[in-house]
């Protein structure tokens, strides 16, 4: 590969902090809107579902906004990142492989991103770009910013609707990390096991990754290669 692109949110970020922040603005205990997120992703809905079962006339930008202005806005710190992130993308660097960090994210995150000076050579939110996942402007934005054919270029991430699915309708190699919620529960899934060119644990895994031929073979997490099955792409409920 000559670049790899990652998606953000349990991809790179845990999104311990960020669920424990909402709970808190919201006055409930962290638990409840961790089991209610849960619930969503098992449903295949998106998790911000969770915020409008506890609080259904909720607008979530608003809310977002509002939690700002009362100085309780979005906060990253080298703790929220998972512990495989800068030795990976290191190596990958080292390596000679374009690292690029794009996915959903305010501007705030953004420039909270950029401050932790990742080993990486770009990082952008959806924000920024005007365009959230999965919409497929916005992999045709990760396209250009990748200066590597679409065949040359892998997406990375844990979300099979958001990342998986579009990136290879975009034409690009896919890696389904099996990491946070959406990762774990729908790593087994037939659609995620044909759509996926790489099934990894941990980012540390994508070092080395050569180019298979489109659509032929994924890795099952553990580094044994297989005949890709057929990819039947349903997006049943949002998946």
């Amino acid at each position: 590969m000559e670049t790899i692109v990652l998606g953000i949110g349990e991809t790179l970020v845990r999104d311990d902090r960020h669920w424990a922040s909402w709970a808190n603005w919201l006055g409930v205990p962290a638990h409840t809107l961790s089991a209610l997120v849960g619930a969503a992703v098992a449903q295949g809905r998106d998790a911000t579902d969770a915020l409008r079962v506890l609080r259904p006339d909720m607008d979530v930008d608003e809310a977002y906004l509002a939690r700002a202005a009362a100085g309780r806005g979005e906060h990253l710190d080298e703790s929220d990142l998972y512990p495989d992130v800068r030795p990976a993308l290191a190596e990958l660097r080292a390596a000679g492989v374009r690292v690029v960090v794009a996915g959903n994210g305010t501007v705030r995150a953004g420039e909270l991103l950029r401050a932790l000076d990742l080993p990486a050579d770009l990082v952008v939110t959806s924000a920024e770009w005007g365009v959230r996942k999965p919409d497929p402007a916005f992999f045709a934005r990760v396209v250009e910013v990748a200066e590597a054919e679409p065949s040359a270029t892998l997406y990375v991430g844990d979300h099979p609707a958001d990342d998986l699915f579009p990136a290879a309708a975009a034409g690009l190699r896919t890696a389904h990390l099996r990491r946070g919620a959406y990762g774990h529960w729908w790593a087994e899934h037939p659609d995620v096991v044909g759509a996926a060119d790489f099934r990894v644990n941990a980012l540390t895994e994508l070092v080395g990754v050569g180019s298979p031929p489109a659509r032929t073979a994924f890795e099952d997490g553990t580094g044994a290669v297989e005949a890709a099955r057929p990819a039947r792409v349903s997006y049943l409920r949002g998946l």
